[in-house]
């Protein structure tokens, strides 16, 4: 079925739909830290920095200010897991330019953050289920997080 708008019409709509986020993926984040205590966090903050005279935004989507700690929890599709990811069959050169570009602006973020003395840990969402969490806890561990 033809689309009833044009393609400027349809951008315009679409620019006007918001993202809700990974709000069930940090909920599950949430209970790991409660159930662990681990305290100190806050959700969805933004980090902005300086370099060479541009400013760059980075949101994880937990921070740990006072520990300089940028915690964030990666789908496996939207960030390209090795073995996890399945690009659709149906624009493909797309959607593999769309998760090569978020990997590479993980890496971009990773790098500002370590320069600026920010600790950074990328926990996979598959890692949250209960068969996985002694990955995501190890991660935790290893930053600190966790005795």
């Amino acid at each position: 079925m033809p689309d009833v708008f044009t393609k400027s019409q349809r951008s315009e709509v679409m620019s006007r739909i918001r993202s809700t986020g990974n709000a069930s993926t940090e909920l599950a984040m949430i209970r790991v830290f409660r159930a662990h205590g681990i305290t100190g966090w806050r959700r969805n903050k933004k980090l902005r920095f300086l370099v060479r005279g541009s400013s760059f935004l980075v949101r994880p989507d937990f921070l740990f200010p006072e520990r300089k700690i940028a915690l964030f929890v990666d789908g496996a599709f939207w960030h390209g897991h090795p073995t996890r990811c399945r690009i659709p069959k149906t624009r493909r050169a797309w959607w593999q330019a769309k998760i090569e570009g978020n990997k590479a602006r993980d890496q971009r973020q990773n790098r500002l953050l370590r320069k600026k003395g920010w600790k950074v840990v990328r926990i996979w969402q598959h890692e949250l289920e209960r068969k996985c969490l002694s990955l995501a806890l190890r991660k935790l561990r290893a930053a600190g997080l966790l005795a």
